[in-house]
């Protein structure tokens, strides 16, 4: 007889820059194509539901949430014009994009653009949802150490209830409590090739 037991709903959080540099770092050479490290948030977040969540229960993609930081279109247009078109296709592919414009440094000092408060963006929608009840297994997919409070509070708070989860590329760190390990879902060279994106979003 088949069980009556619905499966949980699983968002998947995705710090867009850590995940993508961590698939270069874990899974090819230094340098190569830009491509190199690209992933689909969809269907990776479809690959994490169908291996379940803590403890093996059944789940489904709720949703996959991509944070990440655009360009300024007048100090890098060719930039800002690749990043559009790969958001483009994360959105047509079912994911949602959530973004905050980079941070330029003076041109003399040879410094990059940098992200600013995409942790902290992502950090609130996932305590958010996690009071409104709009996931039951929320997996944040980052090695950023600054993403911990929101796991913490939600494991805390809703234990039973709602279950905090991360995921991570093999070869590299993952994010844990000092209290207790978070549940993690390691991905291999194999899973990244699952959802590889070789996409030249340059062109």
């Amino acid at each position: 007889m088949a069980s009556s037991v619905e499966p949980l709903r699983l968002v998947l959080f995705i710090d867009a820059q850590n995940a993508y540099r961590g698939a270069r770092t874990s899974f090819f050479p230094h340098g190569g194509a830009a491509s190199n490290g690209q992933f689909d948030p969809v269907q990776l977040g479809v690959l994490l539901a169908a291996r379940g969540g803590p403890g093996g229960v059944a789940c489904v993609l709720q949703e996959a949430r991509v944070y990440t930081g655009r360009p300024d279109p007048r100090l890098d247009h060719r930039t800002y014009a690749a990043h559009m078109k790969q958001c483009a296709r994360w959105e047509s592919d079912g994911a949602s994009v959530i973004w905050r414009p980079l941070r330029y440094p003076p041109r003399r000092s040879g410094l990059p653009a940098q992200e600013k408060g995409i942790d902290v963006a992502l950090c609130i929608d996932f305590v958010t949802m996690a009071i409104d009840g709009l996931f039951d297994v929320g997996v944040i997919m980052s090695t950023d150490t600054d993403l911990l409070p929101a796991l913490e509070f939600t494991r805390n708070r809703y234990a039973g209830v709602r279950h905090a989860a991360v995921a991570a590329w093999d070869g590299r760190r993952r994010l844990s409590l000092p209290d207790g390990n978070l549940w993690c879902h390691w991905l291999s060279g194999a899973d990244y090739d699952a959802v590889a994106d070789d996409t030249d979003y340059n062109r």
